[in-house]
C-alpha cells in the first residue's frame, strides 16, 4: 500500500473529527447540539453548506430524535454519523440498544463529559462508561491525532460484514475536543479510498430483498439474536487489529488494542484511558530515571474488552492501579477496574490490584497526583498492606 500524502495541521479535536467524518462521506448526519460536542455538527454542517460533503444534515429536536434518525437512515442502507456528549447520550439510551440490536453500523463522536447532577460541563468518562453494555464498539483517544485516526478506523471496523455494530470514538471534553494540537491528516481521496464505498447501499430496507428490521422476538429466538449480536461485537477485536495494520501501512502510525508503555520489565503500572495517559507516561519516564520500574497500559479498545491480551501485557507486573474517570457506584471499584479484575481472576493470584476513582467532573489530574499512585503501589509491594478501593484528590 502506498504511503498517504499527509498534511500537517493545527486543529482542535472536534474539528479534526469533523474533518474525518466529512472525508469518509456519510450519507446522513442527524445531530442535536450539546457541550462540548457541539462543534462537531457545527463544523460538519459548514462542510455540507460549502459543498465539500454531499451528506444530508438533519437538525433534530433532541438527542433521542438524533439517534432515532440515525437508526432509520442506517436501516435503509445509508452510511450514518452523529455526535453527542453526557446527558445527550443519556437521552439516547433506548435508541443505543436498538441501534446495536438492529446491527446498524452508525458512527458517533462521543465527547466525554460528566453526567448530571450536579450540572457539570467538564470531562470525565461517566457518559461512555454508562453506555459500555449497550453493544457499541468503544474506542478511546489520548489526543487529537488519535481522535482523527480512530474515527477513520472505527468506521471500517463497524461496517465490516463480520461485525455490523455501531461504534463510538471517545475523546475527552475540552481537554482534547477544544485544545488545538499539531497533527497529520490525509487528503479526502485517501481517506475515502481507505474506508471504501458504503457496501450497504441497496441492501437495507430500500434494497431489493425483503428484510425485517426491529421485529418482535419473544422467548423463541431472543437469546439467539443476542448471541449473534455479541459475536459481531467480539469480531470487532480481530477486525480492529487488521484495520490498524492497514492504517499503519498507509500512515506510518501504529495502533493496537492498547498501548503497553514500558511494561516489559515494569513492577508497578497504571491502567488508564484517555488524555490522562499522556500524564501517566510522563510520570513513568520520570520514575524510570530514579530507578523505579514503572509502566502504563493505555486502553484504546474498551468494547469489546481485550481480556486475553491484557492478561498477557500485565503478566510481569507485581502491583497495578486501575484508574477510572467514572464512579461505578457499586462499592466494588470503577467500571474499568471491574473489567481488569475480571480479566485477571483465575490467571494470577499474586498481584496487588487497586482501584482509583479520579478526575470526576474535570478535577485536575497532575503529575504529582499520578506519582502518588505509583508511590502507593511501591508501598504496597514493600508492606503488603493497601486499600483496594481509593479516591484520588478527594476532600473527605
Amino acid at each position: 500500500m502506498a504511503k498517504a500524502n499527509q498534511i500537517r495541521k493545527s486543529l482542535s479535536g472536534n474539528e479534526a473529527v469533523a474533518i474525518a467524518m466529512m472525508q469518509m462521506g456519510p450519507d446522513v448526519f442527524p445531530a442535536f447540539p450539546i457541550t462540548p460536542s457541539t462543534e462537531v455538527p457545527q463544523y460538519f454542517s459548514s462542510f455540507v453548506a460549502n459543498g465539500e460533503c454531499k451528506a444530508e444534515f438533519v437538525a433534530v429536536e433532541s438527542e433521542h430524535s438524533a439517534m432515532s434518525a440515525c437508526i432509520g437512515a442506517s436501516a435503509a442502507g445509508a452510511r450514518v454519523m452523529t455526535a453527542t456528549s453526557s446527558n445527550g447520550l443519556g437521552l439516547m439510551w433506548e435508541m443505543l440498544h436498538i441501534a446495536s440490536g438492529d446491527r446498524c453500523p452508525i458512527i458517533m463522536a462521543l465527547v466525554n463529559r460528566a453526567m448530571s447532577p450536579a450540572l457539570n460541563i467538564h470531562n470525565d468518562h461517566s457518559d461512555s462508561m454508562g453506555a459500555r453494555d449497550t453493544g457499541w464498539i468503544q474506542m478511546y483517544s489520548e489526543n487529537t491525532q488519535e481522535a482523527y485516526d480512530n474515527a477513520i478506523q472505527i468506521l471500517k471496523i463497524a461496517e465490516d460484514e463480520e461485525v455490523m455494530v455501531p461504534g463510538m470514538v471517545c475523546y475527552d471534553g475540552f481537554i482534547t475536543s477544544h485544545s488545538v494540537e499539531n497533527l497529520f491528516i490525509m487528503d479526502n481521496k485517501e481517506v475515502a479510498d481507505f474506508v471504501g464505498i458504503n457496501k450497504r447501499t441497496g441492501a437495507g430496507l430500500l434494497g431489493e430483498k425483503s428484510i425485517a428490521v426491529g421485529p418482535m422476538v419473544l422467548t423463541n429466538y431472543y437469546m439467539e439474536m443476542k448471541r449473534q449480536q455479541k459475536q459481531g461485537l467480539l469480531n470487532a477485536k480481530d477486525v480492529a487489529l487488521r484495520v490498524a495494520k492497514e492504517y499503519e501501512e498507509l500512515t506510518g502510525r501504529k495502533y493496537g488494542l492498547f498501548e503497553a508503555y514500558r511494561l516489559e520489565d515494569a513492577e508497578v503500572a497504571l491502567v488508564i484511558i484517555g488524555s490522562s495517559a499522556g500524564t501517566a507516561k510522563a510520570v513513568a519516564d520520570e520514575l524510570r530515571e530514579k530507578g523505579i520500574k514503572a509502566g502504563v497500559l493505555k486502553i484504546r479498545l474498551y468494547r469489546p474488552f481485550p481480556v486475553e491480551e491484557i492478561c498477557e501485557a500485565l503478566k510481569n507486573v507485581k502491583a497495578i492501579a486501575v484508574m477510572d474517570k467514572a464512579e461505578g457506584l457499586s462499592g466494588n471499584g470503577g467500571p474499568l477496574y471491574v473489567d481488569v479484575a475480571g480479566s485477571l481472576y483465575g490467571k494470577y493470584s499474586d498481584k496487588i490490584l487497586m482501584s482509583y476513582i479520579y478526575g470526576l467532573g474535570g478535577r485536575d489530574v497532575r503529575v504529582e497526583s499520578l506519582e502518588s499512585v505509583y508511590m502507593d503501589l511501591l508501598e504496597a509491594l514493600e508492606t503488603g498492606k493497601y486499600n483496594k478501593y481509593n479516591y484520588l484528590g478527594l476532600r473527605e
